[in-house]
């Protein structure tokens, strides 16, 4: 076992069962699908009163902050497990949702394009996403038809090609769980790679008679990071030598794996901070003339704002993290790439980028939290009561303590992000001196965004 590791399907027997079944993975994404085609329907035929509609509410205030505050920092990809979106696109191609069905996956076995093997898409679909969230965060009709679009196409994809592209490749949200999942505490990960180079055939890649081949077309004797790891347990499953295992390791660990950084990577990382940013301005700020503008009041102030919004995530955080990257290696007189230097120190941005959203996500969903009483009882606007709750009055939760949490959250963040600096610098650097000159100026742009953030929800 690896060092700081604890290998759960070894302590816990019960969990290796229940994840070993077939019916297991299945009965929760049919659950998960049925909240979902609810909130699909009250988005379509519920009342356009978004604080009244159980899609708007229980998609981005519930599901939101289940997340972004629980799932994703210490559960890092469980949500893909059990995500409803790809579901149906799944099961025509397995035909079939819990057994094995003998054969070959149904598809027209097209070959996706090399160029498109990364995150780009990912990181385009969710910036798209993005500039008009305003919108669909507040018009369920707009919401709705997003979340169909996303059904729609995983499902023309899954006819097009094998496996899971659709989560791989192109969906939004799984871009920016895959960037955040390297911070949290647990992994799915191989007990000795020499086991898998030695055994062949791949059962983890092929399948078995009660297993299919890995969904997100990972080999798990290569695997070094969550990122693309859907934590289906399809490898449990088609592992002849029980070679698999579910650790719990350190929070943060892949951000020091040095091999995988990536550009496209780095720029989700710009992508998600200058969001987090821009939405706490948007939705928490006082300036209301910026959330109308972003929803949309006028065709020309929705441009500008979409300007705006390009070019403080595409263009100014990453160039003024350029400039950083610059200062801080002719600092410490390194002879590193600089291009490699800008991709590596941009992981440093992680660990704030989701302390920020976990901060906004505070103020957002404490606030409007209490609506989802409401729409439980009545989730189409439609006068029922089904719970006794629809008569609960608007009550922010906790808004006294909401600052300390907010403080709290960022403060971890920064000084997170500035171990993960002085780490990274390790990597390029002979000595401790060296490491420490070069994150200084690392530590002054994070230290900067954290102000910003502060001065947002503080004033």
């Amino acid at each position: 076992m690896s060092e700081g590791r604890i290998d759960l399907l070894a302590r816990l027997p019960f969990l290796k069962a229940i994840l070993n079944s077939r019916a297991f993975q299945p009965a929760l994404m049919l659950a998960t699908l049925f909240f979902f085609t609810l909130a699909a329907l009250t988005g379509l035929f519920g009342t356009p009163a978004g604080s009244r509609n159980f899609g708007i509410i229980f998609v981005w205030i519930v599901w939101w902050a289940l997340l972004i505050i629980v799932l994703v920092p210490f559960f890092g990809r469980l949500w893909c497990a059990v995500c409803p979106i790809p579901a149906p696109g799944e099961w025509l191609q397995r035909r079939g949702i819990i057994s094995r069905v003998p054969g070959r996956l149904r598809t027209l076995r097209w070959r996706w394009p090399r160029r498109f093997k990364n995150i780009w898409l990912q990181n385009f679909g969710f910036l798209g996403v993005a500039i008009f969230s305003t919108i669909i965060l507040t018009r369920p009709g707009v919401s709705a038809w997003v979340l169909l679009s996303f059904v729609l196409v995983g499902v023309i994809l899954s006819i097009l090609y094998e496996n899971r592209v659709f989560c791989r490749y192109v969906c939004p949200v799984g871009g920016f769980i895959g960037l955040y999942s390297l911070l949290a505490p647990l992994e799915l990960r191989v007990k000795d790679t020499q086991v898998c180079r030695e055994h062949t055939p791949k059962d983890c890649l092929i399948g078995t008679e009660n297993s299919y081949g890995c969904p997100w077309m990972v080999f798990p004797g290569s695997l070094t990071r969550n990122t693309y790891c859907g934590l289906c347990t399809e490898c449990l499953k088609a592992c002849p030598k029980d070679n698999i295992a579910l650790n719990l390791r350190p929070f943060g660990s892949d951000l020091l794996v040095a091999k995988e950084r990536r550009l496209d990577e780095a720029y989700k990382a710009f992508i998600m901070l200058g969001c987090a940013l821009l939405y706490s301005a948007v939705l928490l700020g006082p300036w209301g003339w910026i959330k109308d503008w972003a929803n949309m009041e006028t065709p020309a102030h929705w441009a500008l704002y979409a300007l705006g919004f390009l070019t403080i995530t595409l263009l100014l955080l990453p160039g003024l993290f350029w400039l950083t990257t610059v200062a801080a290696r002719r600092l410490a007189g390194q002879q590193t790439p600089l291009r490699r230097l800008f991709v590596d120190y941009a992981y440093t941005l992680v660990p704030l980028g989701l302390a920020g959203w976990i901060a906004f996500s505070f103020g957002f969903v404490l606030v409007n939290g209490s609506y989802a009483l409401v729409v439980l009882s009545d989730p189409f606007g439609w006068g029922w009561n089904l719970f006794g709750t629809a008569g609960v009055p608007w009550t922010p939760l906790w808004p006294r303590l909401i600052p300390f949490l907010q403080v709290g959250t960022l403060t971890i963040g920064l000084l997170f992000a500035l171990d993960i600096a002085y780490r990274i610098a390790r990597q390029h650097s002979r000595d401790h001196h060296s490491a420490f000159l070069t994150t200084l100026p690392i530590a002054g742009f994070l230290a900067a965004v954290t102000v910003g953030f502060l001065r947002l929800y503080l004033g």
